[in-house]
């Protein structure tokens, strides 16, 4: 399917999905249902083993929401826009294929929350962050209140968002908010080297460890080990385990098929 707002590339079992809104790449209606179609096809792409998210340019990431678009409408079109948001980033998280974003730029608002649904962040030294939205008299509405406070805790949480003040690389570094910064012009290399690393890993163990991970982090720890169990017992009944261990005897490098 062509998208108008989206670009993506696949290559050696890696997708790179490129917000091409320059030259900030708001998010608006159309881009969260682009989004949301795309992902659909990549998570039933078998030739797709591992995700990147950008955005175009040098400037941002996504620099938040459409603020044209949001203006405009009245309680119910924000509440439907505000679903269409928290329904695409929930995909973006759960998508059984691991998905690193390159913060490429500024990740602002909407943006912030867009990367704090997928599994990785990699930014560029130059990039800033922040949730602004308290200024204009609104709180983030695509689950950034919820998605901070599990990475930075609800104290560091609250001081992000009641002053909204931007803050740099390294901060979102210190904090976790990232995982790794790379000098500017880099960004991109860096997520896709790591996505086909990922890729060349067995695809339903990798599942299996997210499923554990993003459940077990929204319950009690009996009933995480409990999920943990189940992925363990999925995993292992695979073709790859089989494959892995068997590679490990031979002590040669494991080929794996997504069986």
């Amino acid at each position: 399917m062509m998208y108008e707002l989206l670009l993506c590339e696949i290559e050696n079992k890696v997708a790179v999905v490129t917000v091409n809104r320059p030259p900030v790449n708001p998010l608006n209606t159309q881009v969260f249902r682009e989004l949301s179609m795309l992902f659909d096809e990549l998570e039933a792409n078998e030739d797709v083993r591992a995700i990147v998210l950008t955005g175009s340019g040098e400037r941002a990431f996504v620099a938040g929401a459409d603020i044209n678009e949001m203006a405009g409408l009245d309680l119910v079109g924000i509440n439907k826009m505000n679903k269409t948001s928290r329904k695409v980033f929930t995909k973006i998280e759960n998508v059984t294929k691991p998905v690193i974003a390159a913060l490429n730029g500024m990740a602002l608002g909407g943006g912030l929350e867009l990367a704090l649904a997928c599994d990785m962040r990699i930014s560029s030294d130059k990039a800033k962050f922040g949730f602004p939205e308290v200024g204009l008299g609104i709180i983030p509405g695509g689950g950034g209140t919820q998605r901070l406070q599990k990475i930075v805790g609800q104290g560091v949480a609250k001081e992000l968002l009641y002053f909204g003040e931007m803050f740099n690389a390294q901060r979102a570094l210190d904090l976790h908010i990232v995982n790794k910064v790379v000098p500017a012009g880099e960004v991109l290399e860096e997520a896709k080297e790591w996505a086909g690393k990922l890729a060349q890993k067995p695809p339903v163990a990798l599942q299996m460890v997210k499923t554990a991970v993003n459940a077990g982090s929204n319950t009690d720890l009996e009933s995480g080990l409990i999920i943990e169990s189940t992925c363990f017992a999925n995993a292992f009944s695979t073709e790859d385990r089989k494959e892995g261990l068997q590679a490990f005897v031979e002590k040669r490098e494991p080929v794996y098929t997504g069986r």
